[in-house]
């Protein structure tokens, strides 16, 4: 019964090519459109993923995500790295500076001020340069997708001088950073640098930075740190999903996304579900010849079923390989940088394309179910 039921799905090309691109459809709009959302979240919280060593971030308590600061005093620093359980702390800074070059191009960057000794605060990945260089006077460290922003075109050059803030500085290394939330080239130096290139008053750190002894718990040192020092004091993990949060909950991204994600999964669930009820009816004189040769109810529910199936495993299968496809075509783009077709995604939507195609077939086997053999002896 099954070559029966295939040959009646493909003899109607123009239904059968129909609901192929209805799954299609809605399989490339909701997989890129959910790794789309997912790695736009990602990038809320990338300084914060970006510095591995530290397990452990103490900040004001008004702080709520990692682009609200309120600066701290040197003398929370010394506080955090007296407390029971803290192995190292050390200061780090974050802002937002103004870089202009010699043929007088300015660019917003964020500007990051990571420890003069130990240099705790780097990304993992230098492409040129050393980190050590960073202790050179008026020495900067750019990520590679901030060079190919401030000079499109070209290969980036150590030694280069530009301004930040009015105030002369060096390009000495090129990196290899997550991607911000916001497309700023990064740029980074010592700490003791920063109050040079942006001057804030007498409290300039925006973070402490620790690594929790070995073996501690690490719920017990925040909580010590926190009682100790009345500052906040979260995980990465929770500072990390903190920022994420403030995201989704004071922003219109969720919003926005989950529109898009649910047309088209209201577009390909109609598309499919209209075509082919539409298919069943024009159909219904062959079910009816095959229920008077003696086929049986259960035997045509899987003749249906087989070919809801067909047409949904066809249809997905192409809409997930245009959207690797758009993630695969894209990837060299810096602005793409960090989008790509997340696994857990690829299983989400074939469960939903399941979910659009029973439904579709839900509204057309009833109408099969209950026909009346003589309907095939009818003019």
């Amino acid at each position: 019964m099954h070559i029966i039921a295939l040959k009646m799905l493909v003899g109607d090309r123009a239904k059968y090519f129909g609901l192929i691109f209805g799954i299609m459809f809605a399989t490339l709009l909701m997989s890129q459109q959910v790794s789309i959302f997912i790695g736009i979240l990602q990038r809320t919280a990338s300084q914060i993923v970006d510095i591995s060593e530290a397990d452990i971030w103490v900040m004001s308590p008004e702080v709520k995500y990692i682009d609200e600061i309120r600066p701290l005093s040197d003398f929370d620093l010394y506080k955090v790295r007296g407390i029971s359980g803290v192995k190292w702390a050390v200061p780090l800074f974050k802002g937002l500076g103004v870089v202009k070059t010699y043929d007088g191009y300015m660019q917003q960057v964020i500007l990051m001020g990571v420890d003069d000794n130990s240099l705790i605060g780097r990304p993992p990945k230098m492409l040129m340069g050393d980190w050590l260089d960073l202790k050179e006077p008026d020495s900067l460290i750019m990520d590679k997708a901030g060079w190919d922003y401030i000079w499109p075109g070209t290969s980036p050059k150590l030694g280069t001088i530009v301004e930040l803030n009015e105030k002369r500085a060096k390009i000495v290394g090129i990196c290899e950073a997550t991607p911000p939330f916001m497309t700023f080239p990064l740029i980074y130096t010592r700490f003791s640098n920063t109050a040079k290139y942006i001057p804030q008053g007498r409290k300039h750190m925006s973070f402490v930075i620790a690594k929790a002894e070995q073996g501690a718990n690490l719920t017990e040192v925040t909580q010590n740190i926190e009682r100790n020092t009345q500052l906040q004091a979260l995980t990465t993990e929770q500072f990390r999903w903190r920022s994420i949060n403030h995201y989704l909950k004071k922003t219109g991204i969720p919003i926005n996304f989950g529109i898009t994600v649910t047309l088209g999964f209201i577009v390909g669930a109609t598309i499919a579900a209209q075509t082919f009820y539409i298919f069943i009816i024009e159909n219904i004189k062959q079910f009816a010849a095959l229920k008077a040769i003696g086929v049986t109810n259960s035997q045509i529910l899987f003749m249906v079923l087989l070919q809801s199936i067909v047409v949904a495993a066809i249809g997905f299968s192409i809409g997930i390989g245009l959207a690797a496809l758009f993630f695969e075509s894209t990837s060299n783009l810096h602005a793409m940088r960090g989008f790509f077709l997340h696994w857990q995604v690829v299983v989400g939507t074939a469960l939903t394309v399941l979910l659009i195609i029973l439904f579709s077939s839900y509204i057309s086997i009833r109408k099969v179910l209950l026909i009346d053999p003589i309907t095939v002896f009818r003019g």
